[in-house]
Formats: C-alpha cells, structure tokens, sequence
C-alpha cells in the first residue's frame, strides 16, 4: 500500500513509488530521529556516533569479549610514572579522507580540540593534563592522576581524530555538518535526515563488504516498521522503535522471517528526583519512591521483558557493575517510608513525572508506575505524568525544572567511570546538594558525604580494590535514592535474510562495514527456517 510513512520514507530516499527496489550492493539503514550535528567533540546521540563510528577510526576498539583491539593505535598502551604518563604508538600507514597523513601531530590537534571546546567534559574531565607529540607517531598523554578507566577512555567515539586541515578553520567552533576522519567510509551527502556513505579507496583496513550506505532518520516509528516490513530498507536500528513494534520484529525474527542481532547492553534507563527542592529534599521520600516501583512488571508490561529490570546506575556486564544495591519492590516499606513523612491518612503525596513524549516506552512506563502506585498505595501517593519533548528536557534539566524525570544513558566508553561521573561528580558540594558539577547538570543535585573521594578513588585502582570502592559509591548512592534505575536495554538490528546477519561491537556501535548481501539472496535460508522456531539471533 501506498500510505503516507511509506510516502515520506520514499522521498528521503529519493526514490519513486511504493514498489521495493531491486537488490543492489548498497545497503540502506534506517533508525529513528535525527542528526544534527556530525562534530565528535558535540556529538552525544546514539545516531551520531554510529555515523561517526563508520566515518572514523578510534585509537582502540573494544572486542566482544572486552579485550582493546588497536585501531589507529600500532599497539597497547604504554603505561609509565605511576600510570600518570600514557604512551601510545601510533601506526604509519593511515590517511584522513582528504589526503592529509595521520600523525601524532594530527591526534594531538583532536584531542586537544576536544579539550578546549567539547561539550561532554564528563568524557575527560580533568584526568588529561597534557597531549604531547613524543615524535612523528607516538602520542604521550598527561595525566593529572592515575586512571584505571583510560583504557575504556581510548575507544570513545568522541575522541575519533579529525583532519586538521579540513578543521583549520574550526579549532574554536563546531563544525556541524562535515566529517573528515580516517574510517572505512566518507561522507558523500548529509542532511539531518539523510546520509550517504562511500567506500574510501585508501582505507588502511579492511575494506567495507558493500558498495555503500544510505543512512536515513526518521521520528516516526510506524513509518520505519513499514519499511523493514516492505522492504524499502535492509535494516532497522531499534532506538526509538514503539515496544510493540519491537516485540513484532522480535517474533518474526524468531520464526525465521528476519536475522536480528543483539549488542552488549549498555543502556540504562532511570529517574532523575529533584533532590534539593520539596518534596524531595526527604530522603525518605525519595526511599519510598525506589521502593513503589516493581521493575520485573514494569520490564514485561512495557517491553515484553525486552528490557530487563536494573537495581544499579552500571550494566552488569562491565567490570564492577555486577552489584544491584538498590532495593527491590516493597509496597509495605514505602508505604512506613511515607506514614514517616507525615502521608497516608488522608494525606497524598502528589507529584508531576515527565516523561519524554518522543520516546515511545518513557510514556508505557509512566502509565505502568502509576498504575502500581494507584494499586499499591493510593491512600498515600499519586503521579501526575506529564510528557515533554525530550530537547526541551534536556535544556532545562540543570535548572531544576523537573521533580521527577525520565531518562536513559549510555556510557561513552565501556567502563564504570563512564555512567557514575556524568551522573554523581560534584565540584562544589553543601551537605548533601551538589552546586556546581554533573550532579547539578543532571538534575538531580545531589551528593554525600564521601561520595566525590570515593568516586575518585575508584578510578585509580583495579581489580577487587576498585570493586571495593565502587561498591562504596554504588551503596552512597542507593542510599541517597535521587536516582532510582528502572531497567537495561541492549541494541538491537533487523535485517532482510539477503544480508548476512550484522554484529554489534563490544562498545555496542553496529559494525556498519561488515554488512554484506548474501549471494543467495538469502533463499536458502529462507527454506532452511520454514517451520523453525528460532532465527538463531546473535546474542549478547
């Protein structure tokens, strides 16, 4: 059928009619949303660093089983001073997209340029003291402080080299809609709707197993579910998709009717609580929240147990993660939390949750906690949902606009550090509200006492000494409640069976040059899973 999501899918691809197209050896990807800026010292949605994942190279590369597999790097760091100087040789045989070499001249240029204008100072913060050029190509990084999570650091796509020619011109500013890096494919067109990827003939690695990509956005998940369905693409990225839709692709994949691949999972999703205005400056109050919310039937409601239920602010699967130190459902316990607090008995505590009205499950989950609370506790606590656009969210998040807010995050890098600073550094603290830091920025400003030394202390050790102190910040933290995590989630692909099944990297960026067509067309698999009860998914 011709319907208007097809309409709009077709004119982002430039192509006529309703009718799929023939097979070719460029492949279209599809996801949800848009991408409005291409700068890796900007860039902070899953959309953007997957583009630049294909348009660049890191340093290093986290393989599945968590191992660094150098990229840009010619080997593995070279710790020396106590861990407070980093050495990393770089390789020879590497040209940016222009034709400029690559250097240690040339990282040097990125690295600093992302330290003097990049917005996410929470990748770095203040651990790099000094980015040398020891000769030609080796690179010797500064610490201002020994750094077990440096490692995790170097494969971060925001710190993806840049051709200081093509950035001459844009040391001191962003430049939104250009990318000239190193990686496998450039940029042959960009609009925030719509990219196309070319192979790049100089590639100093493997080349890209198809002709090239058609990348195309799109906020409207109906429309991107029709074109898997249709087969106006050849595959769809999960973010943003509508839980239903999810659970549909799930299931065809299962019965053999799609390949869908599962990455390492490395998103969390949580609530934010406004710690030091009313009514949750109470602990108890925030204690009693983390309490009300059945997460086991918030994950099967919501996402078909797609999801599954979280009880820490760190995936498990990363080292020190596998702690869940916040407390379990207990409707009895909330319910003395807030008979403390001066509620029940004809005293309701009311409270407006905003979720993110563009985001598909943040509304499921609401309606679903308010209809726990409503069950469970409606003498003594109501939820008052109230959806806004997720830019507008993110806007006013650090000027404590919200009491309670849905939100999600993914780590930049694969690593503790990397979900515990962004949400709990403080630079300036009073008690238990943090001033100034990533506490405040996140909206929750709180902090405790103790929390910043363990935090910092965590990050300068390794092995059961760091999980020590990790389980110190984890336990602070749940005790202080400003954030209750909700629940993990893994990214997701779907492809048509005339494309070998994709592979998520260790980092959980979908290895975009590995895509190939099958030479079968994928017709043998099709006979191979009539009446099969599983697509045998890539599993995380």
């Amino acid at each position: 059928m011709c319907g208007g999501a097809l309409t709009a899918l077709a004119l982002a691809i430039t192509q006529m009619g309703c009718q799929a197209p023939p097979p070719t050896n460029r492949i279209t990807v599809a996801s949800a949303g848009r991408i409005s800026s291409l700068d890796p010292a900007q860039a902070s949605t899953l959309g953007a660093t997957q583009l630049i994942s294909a348009l660049g190279d890191p340093l290093y590369r986290l393989r599945r089983d968590g191992s660094l597999e150098p990229r840009l790097a010619a080997s593995a760091p070279v710790l020396s001073d106590g861990g407070r100087t980093v050495t990393v040789p770089l390789r020879t045989d590497v040209r940016f997209h222009d034709g400029t070499p690559f250097n240690a001249a040339a990282m040097a240029f990125s690295l600093r340029r992302f330290l003097e204008i990049g917005t996410l100072s929470y990748v770095v913060g203040d651990r790099i003291a000094a980015v040398e050029e020891a000769d030609s190509h080796t690179l010797r990084l500064r610490l201002s402080r020994p750094s077990t999570s440096l490692q995790g650091l170097l494969t971060s796509i925001n710190l993806t080299p840049i051709s200081p020619t093509a950035y001459s011109n844009h040391q001191d500013r962003f430049l939104h809609d250009r990318f000239v890096g190193t990686g496998p494919y450039k940029l042959g067109r960009f609009s925030e709707h719509q990219q196309r990827l070319e192979p790049f003939a100089q590639y100093w690695g493997e080349a890209p197993r198809n002709n090239g990509l058609d990348l195309i956005t799109l906020s409207n998940s109906t429309a991107l579910f029709g074109a898997l369905r249709s087969g106006e693409v050849d595959l769809l990225l999960s973010a943003s998709i509508d839980e239903d839709q999810r659970h549909t692709m799930h299931e065809r994949a299962s019965a053999g009717e799609l390949h869908e691949s599962v990455g390492p999972a490395m998103e969390i999703g949580y609530i934010t609580l406004l710690s030091n205005r009313e009514p949750f400056q109470d602990p108890n109050l925030r204690r009693a929240l983390a309490v009300s919310l059945n997460r086991s039937e918030i994950s099967e409601r919501v996402s078909y147990g797609l999801r599954r239920p979280l009880r820490a602010l760190v995936p498990p699967s990363l080292a020190g993660g596998a702690m869940a130190p916040w407390p379990e459902h207990n409707p009895e316990q909330a319910r003395e939390l807030l008979q403390t607090a001066g509620y029940c008995n004809g005293s309701t505590l009311r409270f407006p949750l905003t979720f993110r009205s563009n985001v598909p499950a943040d509304k499921l989950l609401a309606l679903t906690w308010q209809a726990q609370v409503q069950r469970d506790l409606s003498d003594c606590l109501a939820l008052d949902l109230d959806g806004v656009e997720s830019t507008t969210i993110y806007r006013q998040l650090g000027e404590g606009a919200f009491k309670a807010v849905m939100l999600d995050w993914r780590g930049s890098y694969p690593d503790p550090e990397a979900y515990l600073t962004p949400l709990l550094s403080c630079t300036s603290v009073e008690g238990n509200i943090c001033m100034e830091g990533e506490a405040a920025i996140s909206g929750s400003f709180w902090s405790a006492p103790g929390l910043q030394t363990a935090l910092l202390k965590s990050d300068t050790l390794t092995d059961y000494a760091r999980r020590t102190a990790l389980d110190r910040v984890d336990h602070l933290s749940a005790d202080g409640a400003a954030y209750i995590p909700v629940w993990l989630d893994s990214p997701r692909a779907w492809a048509q069976l005339n494309l070998h099944p994709p592979r998520f990297d260790g980092s959980g960026q979908l290895m975009l040059a590995e895509l190939e067509r099958r030479q079968d067309g994928g017709s043998k698999k099709r006979a191979m899973n009539r009446g099969a009860t599983n697509s045998g998914a890539t599993k995380d």
